[in-house]
Order: structure tokens, then C-alpha cells, then sequence
């Protein structure tokens, strides 16, 4: 019974766009998306929901909150495949801000003008972290185009999320290897940096560079908790239980089924409630 206990209040740290307009914008028109949907086989899980509807489902599974990006993805070396305005997301976060949280997407092309987009997101809308799919910009996360960028979450004193392994989508994945993140970290020694999708396949890479830096954490998201490498789970139940943080990756994966699968890891109870909540309490200062 404690486990069901500690399994309330779940806190999502990287849980996509859920409503209908936003899943036919972002998902079911692009191509480029869609195919890493088909490919997983996951094309029915991009049913849309109202604000109301999706809260319900939280509140049904144990989630209190949800971090939600505002996704910048561009095809590799041609379009962008999603481009999510911050006051789009924002109207969308303003009907239950208590239970989601926004995330400013960096499209590094745009430089300067990103670095104000992490102000402005952070300043004119309360988004609490800001978000980077590298891949289809070609641009690997240690570059010098990210510092500026890097530097201003420093001096906001929000965290940075980075999707690191490898990309889904018809992309080059080595510009998001785990062990990228290594000199960011020594770079940026304040800037909290939560490497997510579990740095797969370069799970054990992920690890080395979250145990070996204070301001490096892992998120789960897009991988199956019933996948998860053994490895992993031991980290996560031992002397990485206060760096990683629980997140979905929704539509990827739902809340539903990626708790149900974590309740048979046989977690210890403190790994556990550090892993669902408290962990992202502390590094998004909620």
C-alpha cells in the first residue's frame, strides 16, 4: 500500500501538447513526425483532449503536474516540422497553471533572438525551464551557437532540458550524444541540466556523466519503463535515486501505463518518491 501512496502527485517533467487543435498541428499533419509514431506503432495515442478532460486523467493516474514544452523540431537540413509559439502554449497553461508548467523551445538559428525567447517565456509567460530537440538543426549540444543560451538560464536560474541519444525521427543522432553534456557541465556548473529519453542506447554514457556532475539529471522520457536497461533501474534505486527525474514524453508514452510498469520495478519507497516528485520539485523550483 505505500508504494500507491508515494505514487500520487507524480510530477511529468517533459509531457507534450494534449489538445486537439495541438495534436493536429503538431502530430497528425507532419510527416516527419508521424513517422517515428508509425514506427513504434503509437498512432493511437494522438487523441486530443480538452484542458478539463486531460486534468481528469491526471488526477485518475496520480499526476499533479505536467511539463510542457514549446516545441521548436526542424527536419534535418530543410523545414521545421514544429514551431510552437510560447503564446500558444501559453493560453493552454493559463487554464490550470497550478498543474502545468511551459517550457521555452530554443530554435538556436535564430541566436540572439533565442536568448530573448528564454526571457520573454520566462518573464511575459512563467515558463519554469526551457527545452532543445537538437537533431534536425544539425548543431551538436556542446556547440558555442547553445552558450549564450545556456548562460541566460544560468542567470535565470531555470533549468535546461536537452534530449540526448538518439532521434526518432529521420535525423543524425551523434549531435545529442550523452557525453555532449559533459562540457556543458563544466562550463555551466550552476545551470541544472536534465538529459532526457535516457541518453538510449548510450544509457550507461548518460549515467557516467549524471553520477560524475552535481548539475546533470536524466529524464525518463519516451522509454518504456518495462524496457528499462537493469543497469538503469539500479541507478536509480541506488546512489542515483535524487538525480533522476519521471517524464513520459506524452503521446509517446501515458501516464497510466508508464506508472503501472515503475510500480513492478520493486523501487525502494524513498527512490521512488525523490523519482516521481521531489527531484523535479527541486530542479525546476516548483
Amino acid at each position: 500500500m505505500k508504494k500507491e501512496t508515494a505514487m500520487t502527485k507524480a510530477i511529468d517533467a517533459w509531457c507534450n501538447i494534449f489538445t486537439h487543435e495541438g495534436m493536429e498541428k503538431y502530430y497528425r499533419s507532419v510527416e516527419g513526425i508521424m513517422f517515428a509514431f508509425k514506427l513504434f506503432k503509437r498512432e493511437y495515442m494522438l487523441e486530443g483532449s480538452t484542458v478539463e478532460e486531460f486534468l481528469a486523467k491526471m488526477d485518475a493516474t496520480g499526476v499533479d503536474k505536467v511539463c510542457i514544452p514549446a516545441y521548436q523540431v526542424k527536419k534535418f537540413q530543410a523545414e521545421m516540422l514544429q514551431a510552437m509559439p510560447m503564446e500558444e502554449l501559453a493560453k493552454v497553461i493559463d487554464q490550470a497553471p497550478d498543474r502545468l508548467i511551459g517550457m521555452v523551445g530554443i530554435h538556436p538559428y535564430r541566436r540572439m533572438d533565442a536568448v530573448r525567447d528564454i526571457v520573454r517565456g520566462v518573464e511575459e509567460f512563467g515558463f519554469k525551464a526551457a527545452h532543445i530537440h537538437p537533431y534536425g538543426f544539425g548543431i551538436p549540444i556542446n556547440d558555442a551557437t547553445y552558450y549564450p543560451m545556456y548562460a541566460k538560464c544560468v542567470e535565470l536560474d531555470i533549468p535546461v532540458e536537452i534530449q540526448v541519444g538518439h532521434s526518432a525521427e529521420q535525423m543524425p543522432s551523434s549531435v545529442g550524444k550523452p557525453l555532449l553534456l559533459d562540457d556543458i557541465a563544466i562550463y555551466f556548473p550552476e545551470l541544472r541540466i536534465i538529459g532526457a529519453h535516457i541518453g538510449w542506447p548510450w544509457v550507461d554514457e548518460m549515467i557516467a556523466i549524471t553520477w560524475k556532475h552535481p548539475n546533470v539529471y536524466i529524464a525518463t522520457s519516451a522509454h518504456a519503463p518495462k524496457y528499462w536497461n537493469p543497469t538503469f533501474v539500479k541507478f536509480l534505486n541506488s546512489r542515483g535515486m535524487n538525480k533522476v527525474l519521471y517524464a513520459t514524453d506524452f503521446p509517446v508514452l501515458n501516464h497510466e501505463e508508464t506508472l503501472a510498469q515503475i510500480a513492478e520495478l520493486g523501487l525502494k519507497e524513498k527512490a521512488l518518491q525523490k523519482f516521481l516528485r521531489e527531484n523535479a520539485i527541486k530542479v525546476f523550483k516548483l
